[in-house]
């Protein structure tokens, strides 16, 4: 079975599946036994037909996501089911959904459950978790990336047809390019996060983890809208970007400056991937990097990390001992700076915005690796720290200068592991990066 949203779609129209009988047949995988560290919670059979049987009753054409199952990264709320952040000491049960979980399920969508992550969404990983370290979907001795880790294995496994994630610091993108999967990190502000516990609340946004272009583009025109509900949601201005031009230039770090940490399959690739777009109209420029480089170090390097420590502040300080000894080591660390040092951190990151805005004058779009490489489970247990700041090289830096990127996949290792690159632009251009990322599938 087909769990793209097109094909499920035209199953519904033409009455050779009813959502009924679709949560039936996922029901019986979904339930399995877990192997991949996947669920944090599972919504029973009986919870799934509530949502399907509600929708039977309509016109499969008159929902935009009728009778499609997704899952749903468990710091995002969805009524009546708890939620952990994988912190089972902070778990509660909302009543309410989040408000991008209510639009979708509005829509037709069906929850399925909520997913595994590294612990209050602080990691690239997916080990750092109370709840097993989440596989990877193609070979489970590697991780999954993270901190989405769950969701992205999810619809990589054929479970759901798409998944919710978060983002602060690449945990919408790494894990896609880990489970070769479309990996959308809006603008931030674009999706709601009310619902949504947070990890930097000024820096963080909804994902979306889509088996291709289509399904990511069908389910953000879903979940989009400013909400008066969040103070950090932003409504897209008029001006917003749509399009690039059939001839555009992209912009790659200079040679000296790209990182692949001893991979020696992954330059190759990136290679490819610069050829492919090229032949797309695409004209390469080779930009200085170091700027966006400077900017991800800030994220933990500098007082910026303090934000982790406010958001969980009154947990964290009672009860310490409740969280991964890794996730604590990094929060707590955030105690070490004054309010002078994040005044400081603030006015760097000011410089290196304006600094930034330069490249765009350049290129329409900047192209890297989402990822340099991937890394064991068993490598990542051994150094925590270390490869997830690798992991972060591309990343870290988006949120921070308020940029909008998709993540999709782009070859595979001679091992089978996926490889994929991410298209970054600024705030605003999610529908311009998703026509070029559709360009760019359809050439693969």
């Amino acid at each position: 079975m087909h769990l793209d949203i097109a094909s499920l779609r035209a199953a519904y129209l033409n009455r050779a599946l009813t959502p009924v009988q679709l949560m039936r047949t996922l029901a019986t995988r979904i339930h399995a036994e877990d192997d991949h560290h996947i669920w944090i919670h599972r919504l029973s059979l009986e919870e799934m037909l509530a949502y399907a049987e509600k929708l039977e009753a309509q016109d499969p054409a008159s929902l935009p996501l009728y009778g499609i199952p997704f899952a749903i990264k468990d710091n995002i709320d969805l009524a009546g089911c708890p939620t952990t952040a994988a912190c089972p000491a902070y778990a509660y049960t909302p009543a309410q959904h989040a408000t991008v979980v209510a639009k979708l399920i509005a829509a037709g969508a069906i929850p399925v459950g909520k997913t595994n992550m590294d612990q209050f969404a602080t990691g690239l990983v997916g080990t750092r978790s109370p709840y097993g370290a989440c596989k990877n979907s193609i070979d489970p001795e590697y991780i999954s990336g993270g901190s989405s880790s769950g969701s992205a294995v999810a619809v990589a496994l054929g479970l759901v047809s798409f998944s919710l994630g978060t983002d602060t610091a690449g945990s919408g993108r790494i894990p896609a390019a880990f489970n070769n999967l479309v990996g959308v990190k809006p603008t931030c502000g674009l999706l709601s996060t009310q619902g949504m516990i947070p990890a930097c609340r000024s820096l963080d946004c909804m994902s979306i983890f889509a088996l291709n272009t289509d399904d990511a583009e069908a389910v953000l025109q879903v979940a989009q809208g400013q909400d008066t509900l969040d103070p950090y949601s932003r409504a897209t201005p008029a001006s917003a970007c749509s399009t690039f031009p059939p001839a555009f230039h992209f912009g790659v770090p200079m040679p000296q400056q790209c990182a692949f940490f001893g991979n020696s399959e992954t330059p190759r690739l990136f290679t490819q991937a610069i050829a492919s777009l090229e032949a797309l109209g695409g004209t390469k420029v080779e930009i200085d990097f170091s700027v966006f480089l400077e900017t991800a170090r800030l994220l933990y390097e500098g007082a910026i990390v303090a934000e982790r420590y406010a958001a969980i502040r009154p947990f964290i300080e009672q009860q310490p001992h409740s969280l991964h000894p890794v996730t604590r080591r990094i929060i707590e660390g955030a105690r070490q700076f004054s309010a002078a040092d994040a005044y400081d951190t603030l006015y760097r990151l000011q410089a290196n915005r304006a600094s930034a805005a330069d490249t765009w004058q350049q290129v329409d779009v900047l192209v890297t690796p989402t990822a340099g490489t991937i890394f064991t489970i068993a490598e990542v247990e051994e150094d925590p720290v270390n490869t997830n700041s690798q992991l972060g090289y591309y990343t870290n830096f988006m949120n921070l200068l308020d940029l909008s990127a998709i993540a999709v996949p782009a070859g595979f290792q001679h091992n089978g592991l996926p490889f994929g690159i991410t298209l970054c632009a600024p705030a605003f251009h999610d529908h311009a990066l998703l026509q070029l990322a559709k360009r760019w599938e359809h050439l693969s």
